[in-house]
């Protein structure tokens, strides 16, 4: 893959923004290989994402930040810009439902996921095999004898240790505490069943399919502290037919959970993510 600089945007909408940045881009004689830009008519804000190809500009990204920044204060600028040959680090949690945590594990392992993977913390310790199967070093958290305080300081640490510039739970099934929630906000992402909040508690897929439901899905989102309730990154869903048991709905449903926090994470790592208040923009 060729190396990039992603230029990410979100601020006022405003007369002359797109003209300040596309002169900016073009004395700076940058190949744009990639546009996206979006307007909320109902707040006024602008989005842009660009994807300059890194090869096209004689400077260092640290002096493209440097030179940018006084087109960003003037139009008060949320922004950054990302090297693509730079990658983030994932940590991953999980519990001992593992088809969502093998199936990144995969992504990352066949080149589709481009990141990092310093560690998996699980509250299980069955799922150490597939952490010694791919190399990555396994942390086993104990949440039934010890409280859960102390359970989750202890994920807090490995995080920090980690250095983790995202942390994918990979249907890991702890509630992550208020605090937490704020330290990792927009950088913590996680996956639930459609479900919710018609069919919560146990067996979801069960009382789903007592109730003839016809539709399941997925949706993969950011952490807040409204459990469940984050901005969400992707969705993904799945007709269900009379015929489908309820094995077939949980098998289906994972299929749907798999897929929709893949996406959700590539988009993260591909910086193609604006969070604007309970809402996101997604350049996908």
């Amino acid at each position: 893959m060729q190396q990039t600089f992603r230029l990410v945007i979100d601020c006022p909408d405003q007369v002359g923004l797109v003209a300040a940045v596309s002169q900016f881009l073009a004395e700076q004689n940058a190949t744009i290989v990639e546009a996206n830009h979006h307007t909320d008519q109902q707040t006024g804000r602008f989005f842009m994402r660009h994807e300059i190809k890194a090869e096209s500009i004689n400077m260092s990204i640290d002096s493209v930040k440097q030179a940018f920044e006084p087109i960003a204060e003037k139009f008060q600028m949320n922004w950054k810009i990302a090297d693509s040959n730079v990658k983030q680090k994932v940590v991953m949690l999980a519990s001992h439902e593992s088809h969502c945590l093998m199936d990144i594990l995969h992504r990352w392992h066949s080149g589709e996921l481009i990141c990092d993977i310093p560690c998996i913390i699980a509250n299980h310790p069955q799922m150490k095999q597939f952490a010694d199967w791919h190399n990555i070093p396994f942390h086993w958290v104990d949440f039934k004898d010890q409280p859960k305080e102390q359970a989750f300081a202890e994920v807090e640490r490995l995080i920090e240790a980690y250095d983790a510039d995202l942390t994918v739970l990979a249907r890991f099934m702890q509630i992550i505490p208020d605090h937490l929630c704020k330290k990792l906000a927009g950088k913590a992402i996680n996956i639930h069943h459609s479900f919710l909040p018609s069919f919560a508690g146990a067996k979801p897929y069960l009382q789903a399919y007592n109730r003839g439901v016809k539709l399941i899905g997925a949706t993969c989102h950011y952490v807040t502290s409204d459990l469940d309730e984050g901005p969400i990154i992707e969705q993904e869903v799945m007709r269900i037919s009379h015929s489908d048991t309820s094995a077939d709905m949980v098998r289906k449903g994972k299929n749907c959970e798999k897929t929709a926090l893949a996406n959700g994470v590539r988009y993260h790592l591909e910086d193609r993510v604006i969070i604007h208040k309970n809402k996101t923009v997604v350049f996908a």
